[in-house]
């Protein structure tokens, strides 16, 4: 029998913290690169989950002399598998109708999601976090749930190993952090900087540091051993250090990027300290940090707060899916995601997570019976019913039709068309590195133009190759067919990598799917460390995200102020940051004497036709335009 613990104490302001973990997370989300910490309220709601956990567990031992492990099961089961089951299956179905492009591992990502392995599956795959361009799963942030679910299978277990063994609560916390020290010391050592940091970003190994230092408080602070009359100078004391650290922490949301080195080598275990010491003065019913951090706004967001975090990704997927300018009013459409989150979530919180937590499994075939009764008392309420199981049907339909690639045949053009360039590009690359040192004639740099063309989609005498208005003149050609540049960039310039080869025959290119400002320093660097750097330095970075002054500044400061720079803008009219990245290059050119910006956003905005299906990397009969635009742009 599930004896109820006694003394049990609701702790209101931790509903307040959670509101600030998710508002944290989903701020992340919709601005990553304005709140570029918020993923840190991952953290929070780990060292939150460890510290509620253990203190509920170390209670029934103390009170019952024993942990009723599957009792424990259950109810965890009870309030979690609701919410989840059903946004999945909600957002399998939905896939399924109207975006069949993701149904890519459809059935791998449900089942995972299903028994918590799922941050595995993500680390197997190699799926990025980071990476805001490309094709955005609304299972990405299901990571965190599956690392809970695993702590949730395992600790139970090894707290009663502890406590059997060792008895004595200073040992025992000894052990507990040491694990969690552990494990940050693993998150730093299999950081690689340069590389995207998704594995240990992902890893049970290298994220359960947050919540074992949440265990660990619990074992020296546990909520029912607080006594609400201290004396002044310990309630000063936890005051003081709630509100530092709270200032501390929302300070890391807008200060502490997840691609930086010291994230991974310290920050981010300091910022679960934080947390922990936030959670302790909140817990302490001598403070005043409770009282601060309940409100009904907190309280009501709080209550929410599971909800909100499972159906925040699938709302922003769906949602950017079918508003094809965000970047036209970037703030507007973030209020509008944000009002569909909560709404959705506080229907799952109604209608789903609380019936079902506290239902009796018990009557399950009763109420399935009463259910299907011609003269049901449950009425029109059944139609409640007979949606859940269209949607478990479409879901489970979307699941057996699991294609094996992408389903929309644009992106399986552009993906080719990005492969078959990166693969001529890099024989071309290879060919102009064999003869350094030489000086290519004209006429040779025309043999080899020649040989680009003909390998290309287009030959020149194909009827179907479209006439580009404005072309280059003479003069132009003869100059391109002899100009050394190297052009370092994203997906785009990859896109159009042939095409520019084409008139610029001694051009070399690294350009990769996803890059972000961080890798194209590091590519920028290795050049230049090499003597590989032309004097003409083409760049295209900033479909993935834009970049903060310092790092512009870096690559001004790699480059030098000898050579010339041409730095494509960006025309992403799908994310929030397109103006903000042309805002930036185009203050930077008033900077920089040696830096022009190539306007492609402006010349192109107006034509659509000029695009795949994404509205940001040129078709094959856009190429045209934007190449030539570009040789243009360098040569006048």
């Amino acid at each position: 029998m599930d004896r109820k613990l006694k003394k049990r104490r609701y702790i209101n302001g931790f509903d307040g913290i959670r509101t600030i973990a998710v508002m944290g997370v989903i701020f992340y989300h919709l601005m990553p690169y304005n709140i570029q910490g918020g993923y840190l309220g991952v953290p929070i709601f780990f060292v939150l989950s460890g510290y509620l956990i253990t203190d509920l567990l170390n209670q029934e031992l103390q009170q019952n002399g024993r942990i009723d492990i599957l009792a424990f099961y259950k109810r965890r089961v009870k309030r979690l598998y609701p919410g989840l089951v059903t946004m999945i299956f909600v957002t399998v179905a939905y896939i399924t109708l109207f975006q069949r492009s993701l149904l890519t591992n459809i059935r791998q990502i449900m089942i995972t999601n299903f028994v918590y392995v799922y941050n595995w599956f993500q680390v197997i795959h190699r799926e990025s976090y980071f990476d805001k361009f490309g094709p955005q799963s609304p299972f990405t942030h299901l990571w965190s749930l599956s690392i809970e679910g695993q702590f949730y299978l395992f600790w139970p277990l090894l707290l009663t190993f502890l406590w059997v063994v060792i008895r004595k609560k200073q040992p025992i916390f000894d052990v507990v952090f040491i694990g969690a020290f552990l494990s940050a010391l693993l998150m730093a050592v299999l950081y690689k900087e340069g590389q995207d940091p998704s594995r240990v970003y992902y890893g049970t190994d290298t994220r359960m540091f947050s919540i074992l230092l949440g265990a660990a408080l619990s074992i020296l602070w546990p909520s029912t051993s607080l006594k609400k009359k201290i004396p002044n100078v310990a309630k000063h004391t936890l005051n003081i250090a709630g509100i530092i650290s709270l200032i501390l922490i929302i300070w890391m949301f807008f200060n502490m990027p997840g691609e930086s080195a010291l994230t991974y080598h310290g920050g981010m275990f300091f910022f679960s300290l934080l947390s922990a010491i936030f959670i302790a003065a909140v817990a302490h019913p001598g403070a005043d940090m409770d009282g601060l951090m309940t409100n009904r706004l907190f309280s009501w967001l709080g209550k929410r707060s599971y909800g909100i975090y499972l159906y925040q990704y699938p709302v922003m997927v769906f949602y950017e899916a079918r508003v094809t300018n965000i970047a036209g009013h970037p703030w507007l459409n973030a209020f509008i995601e944000i009002i569909i989150i909560v709404v959705v979530s506080h229907l799952s919180y109604t209608y789903i997570e609380r019936p079902l937590q506290h239902f009796n499994y018990a009557y399950t075939k009763d109420t399935v019976l009463e259910f299907f009764k011609k003269n049901s008392h449950y009425g029109w309420k059944r139609l409640w019913g007979t949606g859940a199981l269209v949607i478990v049907f479409l879901a489970l339909l979307g699941a057996v039709q699991q294609p094996a690639a992408s389903a929309v045949e644009g992106d399986q053009k552009l993906q080719a068309t990005i492969q078959k360039n990166e693969q001529k590009v890099a024989e071309n690359n290879k060919k102009d590195a064999s003869e350094t040192g030489k000086k290519k004639g004209l006429k040779q740099g025309e043999e080899n133009s020649s040989k680009i063309r003909n390998k290309t989609e287009y030959k020149a005498s194909d009827e179907s190759k479209p006439t580009v208005p404005g072309g280059l003149n003479e003069t132009m050609k003869k100059k391109a067919q002899s100009l050394n540049i190297t052009a370092v960039g994203d997906s785009v310039l990859a896109d159009g990598s042939v095409k520019l080869q084409d008139l610029f025959p001694q051009m070399y290119i690294d350009a990769k799917v996803g890059r972000q400002m961080p890798d194209a320093i590091a590519v920028l660097q290795s050049l230049a460390n090499s003597g590989k750097l032309a004097d003409s330095v083409l760049l295209s970075i900033g479909t993935n995200g834009p970049f903060s002054d310092d790092q512009l500044k870096s690559i001004m400061d790699i480059v030098g102020s000898r050579r010339k720079v041409y730095w494509i803008n960006t025309h992403v009219p799908t994310r929030r940051w397109q103006d903000q990245v042309n805002g930036s290059l185009s203050m930077a050119s008033k900077k920089y004497h040696n830096l022009k910006v190539i306007d492609w956003y402006t010349y192109s905005k107006n034509h659509s036709d000029w695009f795949y299906d994404d509205n940001v990397h040129p078709n094959e009969y856009g190429l045209n335009y934007y190449s030539t635009y570009i040789a243009k742009s360098i040569l006048e």
